[in-house]
């Protein structure tokens, strides 16, 4: 790379204030001329700045003069495909093309200064905002403490913890309860891993948990789970602030002061409490963290409040109750289970416990709020995981070793030392709870109180605001999360009708729609007041969550895509796939009926979405793992030996663009879908240089084109200097491994008579070519031609216009009842039979008789038609009305024989009076030419063609389609034009689409087993 240093002197300092662009018409002319003038030459010296140390020019540059530039995070912001040009960085185009001087071309400096807008150097403008003179103010943006841990330390934190969790270390025991706790928190701890991986994999943006999976694995799996996920925290919110209502209710009801009645009074309260929900997050996110904190600090209080009550001493009313401070011999009691009632099984109370260890999503559910979600995902979410399961550990191991299990809470049951008839631990401490625990009606201690922590509390209330707050924040944070993650749904337009809740508003571009929305479905399921049968289908949509996230982490680990390069290391793809099985194994322990619904809601919506087919490429492993499939299969197919009966039609069809010809494309469409390989090759004639452009440029669109018509194909181009050089090309480069085209489609060549009778020599020489290769040759011709551009470039003809419809829609429609008419007249290996055998199993094609018509003599055709009819049966195609052509050698009209002489006339070379000399001259310049003895040799053939016409006429005038053996005209003997002229005769005239087909002489069927 050839470098000039920066002058050490420049001119004009000042005037590089400004950002530098590149420009990509820079060269230097022979002779080490510079292609612009003095003047220009002047301005570029002046740009150079003095301080090269600080300047744009040195930053890209290193100070010299050169069209490559040093890397920088623009050239890779927003980047979409493998071949997308980064910004500002110079194309290979600009680094190695020669580039010659041109007068009409404006040169200018390398470095080209521009009027600063204002924008710190490295700073994309495009993601600073569209109106620079004004800049928005900057949004809300929290760290890993305050936009993560707490947040989900919050959400994590609830009603269990407080009401739930002693009575579960009651049933289960100590040692069970934390085999529990830590049973589920192993499945979240891997949840939490995988997240980490994933969001550390590129960029994450706002959306959260449906983010992370859509962008991991595909829209499909993602919008499903982004749409129950956004559904199912709405839910959450009413879960969440009924809980707090009922909460409420109690203490009113404790009181006598009921607003109305007991289950009203939970619709008004509820109602009344999410309202000011909506009105703290309609106030922005900061407020919302802001309240967040508030309620994270009231719950740190009640649990310090719950720590110090148990090293308090008891007094009588609480010992009463089955409080006794730390003892050994409660703790070692209680260390075992003791299981009552119908839940008192090991999977029951883990059904129970479960939901409170869930809410590790909720900071990653603000990902668009997150100053960096790389970092403050993992640490948050994992820290969080890990001081919320200390909490649980904590608790259930102190107030087991503090609480009996049954008490009276009756004053009156003090006994003296030395009683008899006392059972249990209480007997020691003076107390006799012996009768309320054998008769089961003790309505103390750890297995009959829920307000146990309160009880040994050192102040009660205290534990009450921290339900209050444990309510109050995870309903918060549901209210919150359920918008943000729809909104990136609505934004992504993967189903109808909910695009209207998309819009954002503000600096931080707030979902208020989609608040509003939460906001009534949570109203709505507040006012059922009773959520026990909506609790286990909220938990059931959030384990669904959790398996698909680590699903996701696996299925991008296995993938090996080299997109795939996480900077948080410490996870497993194994454990991810364990997490994903456990998630999914839960979800049926939990709720069976649940988990069914779950399921059958995320397969509908992966259903549509697949029907769908959204144009969203966001690389998701689901794609990496199409490739690595494709591939191994492929490697693996290099491996098995061909055999006659796995022969399928491979097609290599000479399209050009496939938008020009597309009955061709229909055609060979009908009968390789799903089914075999179909390759539309295209050959760009002219310079490389000039046609590698259109190459890159069209590519992408013959492709869309093809999906867009429902052609499972694949589009290739070549640039080369003449048609026929290009086919060589394809034919030997086309496919992969076992995966090649073994058959050449093309079609009829209609204007041979009238273009250079070069391009005629190249079109039978393609024919040549594709035979040596040892290719099949299928040729379509129909009556109002194939190639439909002109009716593209030029909508001035009509009747080229219908033609061109005519064209495009004949294989695209049902055929109804008419016939498709095999010609076998030579034997080509079966290939003649074969494809309209896959037509014919085709719906369109499907109510087509299929009629078989062979060549005979009139002394044997029943014998010949029996031998036939034999064979095909033996092939199992079912084709079973056969015709014998007794009449078939017969001399044609004389009429027809003329019109043949007619038609190669103008090809004629007349050697008969010309010497030997000027012959061999004329062959060597007009090799298309026929000479006499060509047309003698050959005279026998030419009259087969003639006759041919004439009884396909006769018998298939009204034919869906004719399939008839391509005859072969040899190498060296047969003249290209003559050889046309017999296509042009066998087909002419007829109405049905033609298919001259002639394999390579090699068996595509068999009726044999091995």
């Amino acid at each position: 790379m050839a470098e000039l240093p920066a002058p050490e002197a420049p001119a004009n300092p000042a005037c590089c204030s400004g950002r530098f662009t590149i420009s990509t018409l820079i060269g230097a002319e022979e002779g080490g001329k510079a292609p612009y003038g003095a003047a220009e030459a002047a301005g570029y010296d002046s740009a150079h700045p003095t301080n090269l140390s600080s300047s744009t020019l040195y930053l890209r540059t290193f100070g010299y003069n050169t069209i490559d530039v040093v890397p920088a995070y623009e050239h890779y912001a927003e980047s979409k495909g493998a071949g997308d040009a980064g910004k500002g960085r110079p194309s290979l185009a600009d680094l190695h093309s020669i580039l010659k001087p041109d007068a009409s071309r404006l040169h200018r400096p390398v470095y080209e200064p521009q009027q600063s807008n204002g924008l710190p150097d490295g700073v994309p403008e495009e993601e600073m905002g569209e109106d620079h003179k004004a800049p928005l103010e900057e949004p809300v943006r929290f760290g890993w403490i305050k936009g993560v841990m707490i947040r989900c330390m919050l959400n994590i934190w609830g009603v269990i913890l407080y009401l739930r969790l002693p009575w579960i270390t009651a049933q289960a025991g100590i040692a069970l309860t934390w085999l529990i706790i830590l049973m589920s928190v192993t499945v979240t701890t891997i949840t939490g891993l995988s997240i980490s991986a994933i969001s550390t994999n590129g960029k994450v943006k706002s959306g959260g948990t449906y983010f992370l999976i859509s962008r991991s694995l595909g829209p499909e799996l993602g919008g499903s789970i982004g749409l129950i996920f956004a559904f199912a925290n709405a839910v959450a919110v009413a879960m969440h602030t009924v809980g707090f209502a009922e909460t409420v209710r109690d203490l009113l009801q404790e009181y006598n002061s009921l607003i109305v009645d007991p289950t009203n009074d939970i619709r008004i309260i509820g109602v009344v409490t999410v309202t000011v929900l909506l009105g703290i997050s309609l106030a922005g996110m900061e407020w919302e963290a802001k309240a967040q904190v508030l309620f994270f600090l009231v719950i740190l209080v009640s649990f310090i409040n719950y720590l110090v009550g148990t090293v308090i001493p008891a007094t009588a009313e609480k010992q009463a109750k089955g409080f006794f401070s730390y003892r050994a011999d409660i703790f070692a009691q209680n260390f075992v289970p003791n299981w009552r009632g119908p839940e008192g099984t090991f999977f029951g109370l883990f059904s129970i416990f479960f939901p409170s260890a869930t809410g590790i999503l909720a900071g990653a559910n603000i990902s668009g709020d997150l100053k960096d979600p790389a970092v403050a995902i993992p640490k948050g979410t994992l820290m969080a995981i890990f001081w919320t399961t200390v909490s649980y550990l904590v608790i259930s191991a102190t107030i087991g070793a503090c609480v009996v299990r049954d008490a009276s809470g009756s004053l009156n049951d003090t006994i003296g030392a030395g009683s008899v008839g006392c059972e249990g631990l209480a007997c020691g401490y003076g107390w006799n709870f012996t009768e309320c625990a054998q008769k089961q009606s003790c309505r103390y201690g750890l297995s009959n109180y829920y307000q146990s922590m309160s009880m040994v509390s050192g102040f009660g209330p205290l534990i009450t605001a921290g339900i209050f707050g444990a309510t109050l924040s995870s309903a918060l944070a549901c209210l919150v999360s359920a918008p943000k993650v729809f909104q990136c749904l609505c934004k992504d337009q993967l189903y109808p009708l909910i695009g209207f809740f998309g819009k954002g508003y503000g600096k931080n571009d707030e979902p208020i729609r989609g608040y509003m929305l939460t906001y009534v479905i949570a109203v709505g399921f507040i006012l059922i007041a009773e959520l026990n049968s909506i609790a286990p289908i909220i938990s059931n949509f959030f384990l669904c969550s959790y398996a698909l996230i680590n699903f996701s982490c696996f299925h991008a680990s296995i993938t090996n895509s080299p997109g795939w390069r996480p900077s948080f290391r410490y996870y497993s793809k194994w454990a991810a796939l364990f997490g994903a099985a456990v998630s999914i194994v839960i979800m049926f322990l939990l709720t069976w009926w649940a988990a069914l619904i779950a399921f059958g809601i995320v397969i509908f919506l992966l259903g549509y979405v697949l029907y769908k087919k959204p144009d969203v490429n966001w690389g998701s492993s689901v794609q990496a793992s199409s490739y690595n499939m494709a591939l191994n299969y492929s490697v693996g197919l290099s491996e098995v030996d061909e055999h006659v009966k796995n022969y399928r039609p491979q097609c290599l069809v000479l399209t050009g663009p496939p938008n020009f010809r597309p009955a061709l494309v229909d055609f060979v469409g009908t009968f390789t879908k799903n089914l075999s390989l179909m390759i539309c090759g295209n050959v760009l004639i002219g310079p490389r240089k000039q046609k590698m452009p259109e190459s890159r440029l069209m590519s992408d669109g013959h492709t869309k084109w093809l999906i867009k018509r429902k052609i499972k194909a694949f589009y290739t181009d070549v640039v080369a200097e003449d048609l026929r050089s290009g086919v060589q090309i394809l034919i030997q480069a086309s496919g992969l491994g076992k995966m090649r085209p073994n058959i050449l489609a093309l079609g009829y060549k209609r204007n041979w008579q009238t273009a250079h009778p070069q391009t005629m020599e190249d079109y039978v020489g393609i024919l040549h070519d594709a035979f040596d290769f040892k290719y099949g040759v299928c040729l379509m011709r129909m009556k109002e031609g194939l190639d439909v551009s002109r009716v593209m470039q030029a909508h001035v003809d009509p009747d080229a216009l219908v033609a061109g419809q005519q064209a495009s829609t004949v294989f695209q429609t049902g055929q109804g009842k008419k016939t498709i008419d095999i010609y076998w007249l030579f034997d080509d290996g079966g290939l003649t039979l074969l494809i309209p055998y896959l037509l014919g199993r085709k719906k369109r094609w499907g109510k087509c008789k299929i009629r078989v018509f062979v060549g005979g003599q009139i002394n044997r055709m029943d014998e010949e038609r029996k031998a036939i009819v034999s064979l095909l049966s033996k092939f199992r195609l079912g084709f079973h009305e056969v015709h014998i052509l007794p009449d078939i050698n017969q001399d044609p009209r004389p009429e027809h024989i003329k019109r043949f002489d007619d038609l190669i006339a103008p090809f004629r070379l007349n050697d008969g009076f010309k010497d030997e000399a000027a012959v061999n001259e004329m062959r060597h310049d007009c090799p298309w030419k026929i000479s006499d003895e060509e047309v003698n040799k050959n005279r026998a053939k030419s009259l087969r063609q003639v006759r041919l016409n004439e009884i396909l006429l006769d018998y298939s005038r009204d034919a869906a389609l004719i399939a008839i053996t391509l005859p072969i005209g040899r190498k060296g003997r047969c003249p290209s034009s003559l050889y046309m002229a017999w296509l042009e005769t066998l087909s002419q005239d007829l109405r049905p689409p033609v298919i001259l087909t002639r394999g390579n002489q090699e068996n595509v069927l068999t009726f044999y087993c091995q």
